[in-house]
């Protein structure tokens, strides 16, 4: 049976949940890596940054746009040195100006993808995958970059069958 890693960045407190600024004790995308590791035997590393984002969805949103333009690396709590034991890596996160956060990008950086199944995991509200795909071709070289699952973070909490069959259908 193949090993699988799911590295995720999740986001709780005040987010835009179905034209809504809402309030979310856990962040959507840890709920799918949570749904995902209870049907499949994966391992969880949520990339956590040192300097947290602002609870404050407006500014939240505008510290991502700043990350993108300026293309930084935020610095993070911990890091992976190693992914070789495992087969598949799942890359999860909400879907920020149509990319990942930046943090997941200071988490891909200097890792060793050759012969891995990478995986592309976005909770959205309307983007889908946006450009998700194409960056972990760019920060997953030598990875075999394969259909992953877009989800409507309004929708999260009622797709976790939908969730689960795509685990057992890709990472078993």
């Amino acid at each position: 049976m193949a090993k699988t890693l799911v590295i995720y960045f999740s986001r709780s407190g005040e987010n835009y949940v179905d034209g809504k600024i809402k309030n979310l004790v856990k962040g959507n995308t840890e709920i799918v890596a949570e749904y995902i590791q209870e049907c499949v035997d994966v391992d969880l590393f949520k990339v956590e940054t040192e300097k947290e984002y602002s609870n404050n969805y407006m500014e939240c949103i505008e510290e991502a746009k700043q990350e993108i333009q300026q293309d930084s690396r935020p610095k993070l709590k911990k890091y992976l040195n190693d992914i070789s034991e495992y087969d598949n890596i799942v890359v999860a996160g909400p879907c920020w100006w149509g990319t990942y956060p930046m943090s997941i990008f200071s988490e891909l950086e200097g890792l060793d993808f050759r012969g891995k199944n990478v995986f592309s995991i976005m909770t959205h509200e309307g983007s889908g995958f946006g450009s998700s795909k194409q960056s972990l071709m760019i920060f997953c070289k030598g990875g075999n970059v394969m259909n992953g699952l877009a989800i409507h973070g309004a929708e999260v909490q009622e797709s976790k069958k939908m969730i689960q069959k795509w685990a057992e259908e890709n990472l078993k």
